[in-house]
């Protein structure tokens, strides 16, 4: 039962909400613009807040609900760990559209909040500050992940969901090498830099 909930928590994690926003509005696929990714930020940068905001919602939830379930169903914070995990991988790599999906950063930010929610209240501010600082939204990104499991360890929380939230720390980080790239080029595309649609 546990492995089908696993499963299920990949094809929850795998609706490309802003593939189908996009491709309802403008009848295009949104991976060949802007950064080719179907998450919030490239909405953002297409269609603007109006649009985006209600995507990064339901990738938030996507991460946060098979963590929250989990514990409620199971009282498993393996699975609960494992099952957000799960989501992100879909969100990343979702089976629906041929594996080539967002970058995962919205889904994950939910699922850090099921699983702890000060730690994960300590990443969204270096997030929010990293952005505000900088505006780019993938440095943020980045920064907001790798600080998710320094924060569990000065709040002392348990040791072992530190070692739970690697893998998807892991997905965050690999999915973003290309931004990674582009930011040391100085070629990384910052927050409100519009990308205009062929005609």
């Amino acid at each position: 039962m546990k492995i089908l909930f696993a499963l299920a928590s990949y094809l929850v994690g795998a609706f490309p909400t802003g593939y189908v926003l996009f491709r309802s509005l403008e009848k295009k696929d949104i991976r060949s613009y802007g950064s080719g990714a179907t998450g919030a930020t490239n909405v953002l940068r297409l269609k603007g807040w109006v649009y985006a905001l209600p995507v990064a919602l339901i990738d938030i939830l996507k991460g946060y609900l098979p963590a929250f379930l989990a514990m409620k169903i199971f009282g498993d914070e393996r699975l609960a760990a494992v099952s957000a995990g799960m989501a992100v991988l879909g969100h990343c790599f979702p089976i629906y559209i041929g594996f080539k999906g967002g970058k995962g950063v919205a889904t994950a930010a939910g699922a850090m909040f099921s699983l702890d929610f000060l730690p994960s209240l300590g990443s969204v501010g270096v997030f929010v500050l990293t952005v505000a600082l900088t505006r780019y939204v993938s440095l943020g990104s980045i920064l907001a992940v790798i600080c998710f499991p320094v924060f569990i360890l000065l709040l002392r929380g348990p040791t072992e969901l530190i070692l739970l939230s690697l893998p998807i720390l892991l997905i965050i980080l690999i999915r973003h090498l290309e931004n990674f790239k582009r930011l040391l080029r100085g070629k990384e595309r910052k927050l409100g830099q519009k990308v205009r649609l062929d005609p």
